[in-house]
C-alpha cells in the first residue's frame, strides 16, 4: 500500500535537479547560479530522507499508526524543502536572462505552491482511519495519485527554469549538480 506513495515519490525525483541543463556561462548568470544552488543541496538533502523515512516505513511492514506518523512528518518536511526553495529562488532575485522576471515567478509559484500541496498531504495523512487497514490503504492510494501529479507539474515548471543561460550555470554549481548514477535522487 506504501510502496505506491514512495513510488510516486520517487516519480518525482528529478523535480529539483531539473534546475540543470544548457546554456551560456555569463560571469551575471554564475551568480545568480551560484546564489539559488547554494541553498538548493540542503533542501534537497531533507527531501532525500524524508523519500527514505517514507520508503523505510512501507518496506518495514510497520502499522497503519506508524506509517501515518512516518508519511506526515516526511510531508511536512518536504514542504518546509520545497518552501526553502521558493525562497532560495526569490531571494536570488531576477535572473540575468531574457524572460527573467517571468521565470523567477513561476519557479517561485510553483515551489511555494507545491509546499502548500505537500502541506495539504500532510493534514490528509494525518486525518486517514488507521483503524482499518483497508481504509487507510485506500487513502494512501489516493495521496500516491496527487504525488504523481505534484511530481509532473513541478518539473514542468522548473524546466522553464532551466532554460537558457541558467541551466549551464547552475549544473557548474556544487549544489545544483544532479545526483551521479547509483545515487538516491531528490524529489
Amino acid at each position: 500500500m506504501n510502496k505506491k506513495l514512495a513510488a510516486a515519490l520517487s516519480g518525482s525525483a528529478a523535480l529539483v535537479l531539473t534546475l540543470t541543463g544548457c546554456g551560456d556561462d555569463g560571469a551575471d548568470t554564475a551568480a545568480w547560479a551560484k546564489k539559488v544552488c547554494d541553498k538548493v543541496k540542503p533542501q534537497v538533502g531533507k527531501i532525500q530522507q524524508a523519500n527514505e523515512s517514507i520508503n523505510d516505513a512501507s518496506e518495514q511492514n510497520k502499522s497503519p499508526e506508524e506509517v501515518q506518523k512516518t508519511d506526515s512528518a516526511a510531508f511536512q518536511d518536504i514542504s518546509e524543502a520545497y518552501l526553502a526553495l521558493a525562497k532560495a529562488v526569490g531571494d536570488a532575485g531576477v535572473p540575468p536572462v531574457e524572460n527573467g522576471e517571468k521565470l523567477e515567478k513561476n519557479a517561485v509559484d510553483e515551489l511555494k505552491g507545491l509546499s502548500k500541496a505537500y502541506g495539504e498531504l500532510k493534514t490528509t495523512v494525518d486525518e486517514l482511519d488507521t483503524g482499518s487497514q483497508s481504509k487507510f490503504a485506500e487513502g494512501l492510494k489516493g495521496l500516491a495519485q496527487e504525488l504523481g501529479r505534484l511530481g509532473e507539474s513541478g518539473n514542468e515548471a522548473l524546466q522553464k527554469l532551466q532554460s537558457g543561460g541558467l541551466g549551464d550555470a547552475m549544473a557548474k554549481q556544487k549544489g545544483c549538480r544532479k545526483a551521479s548514477p547509483g545515487s538516491t535522487p531528490a524529489a
